[in-house]
């Protein structure tokens, strides 16, 4: 266990900063720190009369927002466990996670609100609004008065207001429960990450000790704060030093993004390598595949010249107030990487999971090595699962601080995830050099990484395909960054129903907007392919999921 506290880190940034600017919604209202700690006091007080206790659950559900940060920042502070659930999932796994979680109350964003049905919920005591804690649905007939007297309870508690002094966030020790973070939803698949605060504390005391980032800095933040990456990096991890985080709130599309860029200038920028490579195809490429161009690059000075000015570009692509660009959660372009180191850019690549909380290995953008992740932070140790971690490749295996408890109310996955004696088993395929930086090599499980940073899970999506109308087997790969279901279809009854085979393939291919009609977007199939042949199998009659990776 570690001996910093991620409660007082916040604690102390919200004192030291009382009077700087926080929490912003882009184009939206601005909070201080001071109107921050007012705001989590009101949340505190709502916690109380409604019964919540230490370790109890509280949900949550939304885009990035100020409304998010506040409700997060408060569950945790409070000594409760938040369960923050990704906007993507649909209102089945919505019902089904915050029914799993043991949920006491929801917190949900006023646009997915209308979506849901109040009577789907089961175990739930209140469902409030993120936005505005209006009262949404009350299971128990009380929480509308408790509301009606929040101000009067506030005043009660700080009748000379809230001052910084006054200020106090709850003792929580570091082996307690703070977050359950939910990889899947659908119910047979429901694997909720149980990350203890010492797990957070790690992952934010690493940020502050390796990354640029110091008080009145400004980020953007665009990444899901659902997922751990963008929660870690783009809220806790700045606002414990006390920067300034401005939440995108909308569509993170490279052109939105950048004209962010543009109007923040932040600090330090966090990203998934879809964006990144968007960005160097549309903004780059197009300039260095021209003929003479192709021909200047290989003439020494010129060259120097033409890719400084590129790197000037670049860096007001970026808002020209960077000092390091973060990259992870899924590989990054090859080509891309090569050409930033080139051009010396200031960027820096990491490899986590959501079981770590979730940074596992980093190195600045000045410690840099083509095609390696970084190495181990210094709450982990990392082993390779093979005779010669150097030269052979090896399952990663990881230990220490970060390292999750395991799945909420699933003994059963949890064991799978770890060895017998103890080790974390990634998922990943990969070695390490002298040095301990680490190169990863491909994927073990049959988990697939989606091109913004999701986990996929193949068996939710190949459930509801197998269901559909002469589909005998099938299997869902990436091809290309999408999603391809492969579909072998019952040509046998579709030959008793005489069923022609344009008619067959007709059916198959339509299979593909139904399915979609109940997955969130991230899990959308872009294409299907119908196979001639059955799919090869194991002994135990298991697909041969790695025959069918690449077309």
């Amino acid at each position: 266990m570690i001996h910093e506290n991620l409660l007082e880190y916040f604690e102390e940034s919200i004192r030291l900063n009382w009077e700087r600017k926080s929490l912003s919604d882009y184009k939206g209202e601005t909070l201080l720190y001071k109107d921050v700690a007012t705001k989590i006091a009101y949340y505190h007080i709502l916690f109380e009369n409604t019964g919540v206790q230490a370790g109890d659950k509280i949900a949550l559900i939304g885009k990035n927002s100020t409304g998010w940060a506040l409700n997060f920042i408060s569950t945790v502070g409070y000594g409760a466990v938040a369960v923050p659930i990704l906007p993507d999932f649909t209102p089945k796994d919505i019902y089904h996670i915050v029914e799993h979680s043991d949920s006491k109350l929801l917190f949900v964003s006023d646009f997915i609100w209308p979506n849901l049905k109040a009577e789907e919920f089961k175990g739930i005591q209140a469902i409030f609004s993120l936005e505005t804690l209006e009262l949404l649905a009350d299971f128990t007939g009380s929480h509308q008065q408790i509301l009606d007297d929040l101000d009067q309870l506030y005043t009660k508690k700080y009748p000379n207001g809230l001052t910084v002094d006054l200020f106090r966030l709850a003792k929580v020790s570091n082996d307690q429960l703070a977050q359950i973070s939910y990889t899947s939803g659908t119910t047979g698949f429901s694997k909720g990450v149980m990350l203890k605060l010492n797990s957070l504390s790690a992952n934010v005391r690493y940020a502050r000790n390796n990354m640029p980032l110091k008080a009145g800095d400004k980020i953007l933040s665009f990444l899901p704060l659902g997922h751990s990456y963008g929660l870690a990096f783009e809220l806790l991890f700045p606002f414990s030093l006390g920067c300034h985080i401005t939440f995108l709130t909308k569509v993170p599309s490279p052109q939105v993004i950048m004209k962010a860029f543009s109007e923040v200038q932040p600090s330090l920028i966090l990203s998934v390598p879809l964006i990144i490579e968007k960005i160097f195809k549309n903004q780059i490429v197009p300039q260095i595949d021209k003929p003479i161009m192709q021909v200047l690059l290989k003439i020494p000075v010129i060259n120097s010249i033409i890719y400084k000015k590129i790197y000037d570009k670049l860096r007001i692509v970026f808002g020209g107030n960077f000092q390091e660009l973060v990259i992870g959660g899924a590989p990054f372009c090859v080509r891309a990487e090569t050409f930033f180191k080139r051009i010396g850019f200031p960027f820096a690549i990491g490899y986590g999971m959501t079981e770590c909380g979730p940074l596992v290995s980093y190195a600045s953008w000045k410690e840099f090595r083509p095609s390696a992740v970084g190495k181990p932070v210094d709450t982990l140790e990392i082993k390779i699962d093979s005779s010669d971690p150097i030269n052979t490749i090896g399952e990663i295996l990881i230990k220490g601080e970060n390292v999750m408890l395991g799945y909420y109310k699933n003994p059963e996955a949890t064991k799978e995830s770890f060895t017998e004696d103890g080790w974390l088993r990634s998922g990943d395929l990969g070695h390490v050099d002298k040095d301990g930086f680490i190169y990863i090599k491909g994927r073990n499980k049959n988990m697939l990484l989606g091109p913004s940073g999701q986990n996929i899970y193949p068996e939710e999506i190949e459930s509801k395909l197998a269901d559909q109308l002469y589909v005998l087997e099938n299997l869902v790969v990436m091809r290309n960054k999408k999603l391809t279901a492969l579909i072998y279809p019952n040509k046998e009854k579709a030959k008793l129903e005489k069923v022609s085979d344009e008619e067959l393939k007709k059916v198959i291919l339509g299979h593909r907007k139904e399915v979609n009609k109940h997955l969130p977007s991230y899990l959308q199939i872009a294409e299907i392919i119908i196979k001639d042949k059955e799919f090869e199998k194991t002994p135990k009659q298991s697909i041969k999921r790695f025959l069918y990776q690449e077309d």
